[in-house]
């Protein structure tokens, strides 16, 4: 089965200010004349890790990685003005420009294939391949789901100790009042309420338990991030009108694409990619059936590396 590639360190990072008040974190890695791939990480507000670099083949790919607004090493951390999708979209054509790529591969899972789908229904002709898993459509359904009634049936032991802090006239909309402790002035309380976050998205994340996982998702300076974010894009429907990547898949028409998704994905349950699928019948899927939302379950990340190795061919055969 196949894994990632080697570690890899960067050949260049950069800093690009995108406002007055955002400075995003980029790297380079791999072939500065391989073919142009970008990572777009999940949350909002996960931030990018080293394996991350890892999926594809650094002989045959330019991969870039950037920190997303308010996420892991960009710069103001965790901060939510300025900060929602269509902001997003427009970062990332500032740092094709400033990277000077014409057109790139994206790769995002989760909330990055949120970001990549509405990024390549924004800009069509920069995209020539999208690598997409654990498809996370941003309905209000699929926000309900997992933050107030759907995951919490299947891991009720874990819901518990979700709920556990929020008093019980609140639970009837757990996102609001997440995201009132995230946004509070009480320190404390709302470094508790990033932590309980993350960690119920973490525990939910894979089939078998992934303490590493959790153990990161936990750590404070993660969490304060995708507790903070993910709370202040989903309060606001991620800043997307309702069902509004499926409305406008007709953009994507010609763009070869691979979505892989779990069988048993609790964060994202699978509906979402036939939902996208049905509308996007050339988009090839893959559905793991041992897998669940994490991309380093090992059929889902032997996915997706095949996926990258068969993008370089399809990109080929093209050409």
């Amino acid at each position: 089965m196949r894994t990632y590639f080697p570690r890899i360190k960067p050949y260049a990072t950069h800093w690009l200010a995108v406002d007055q008040l955002h400075k995003l974190y980029i790297e380079e890695v791999g072939n500065p004349d391989g073919i142009p791939v970008l990572f777009v990480h999940g949350g909002p507000g996960g931030g990018c890790t080293e394996n991350d670099r890892r999926f594809f083949d650094p002989e045959k790919y330019r991969i870039i990685l950037f920190d997303q607004r308010g996420s892991g090493r960009s710069k103001p951390h965790a901060e939510l003005r300025h900060n929602s999708t269509p902001e997003l979209v427009a970062d990332i054509e500032k740092i094709r420009v400033f990277l000077k790529v014409e057109q790139w591969v994206l790769f995002g899972g989760s909330w990055g294939s949120t970001l990549s789908l509405v990024y390549a229904e924004a800009h069509p002709g920069r995209v020539m391949g999208m690598i997409l898993r654990g498809i996370f459509l941003c309905r209000h359904q699929d926000i309900h789901w997992f933050y107030q009634d759907g995951a919490s049936h299947v891991y009720p032991d874990y819901w518990q100790d979700f709920v556990a802090s929020i008093p019980f006239a609140e639970r009837g909309n757990m996102l609001a009042a997440y995201h009132r402790r995230l946004t509070g002035n009480n320190e404390i309380e709302r470094m508790a309420s990033a932590k309980a976050w993350s960690v119920w998205e973490a525990r939910c994340a894979s089939l078998h338990p992934n303490p590493q996982l959790v153990e990161h998702m936990g750590s404070p300076h993660t969490a304060l991030a995708i507790a903070r974010i993910e709370a202040h894009y989903f309060i606001h429907d991620a800043f997307l009108e309702e069902n509004e990547i499926v409305a406008h898949v007709d953009r994507l028409r010609g763009i070869p694409a691979v979505i892989v998704h779990g069988r048993y994905d609790m964060v994202c349950p699978v509906d979402q990619a036939f939902a996208l699928h049905r509308a996007w019948p050339e988009a090839k899927l893959e559905v793991i059936r041992d897998a669940g939302h994490a991309s380093s379950e090992p059929a889902t990340l032997a996915a997706l590396v095949d996926a990258t190795e068969s993008m370089v061919r399809t990109l080929q055969d093209v050409s």
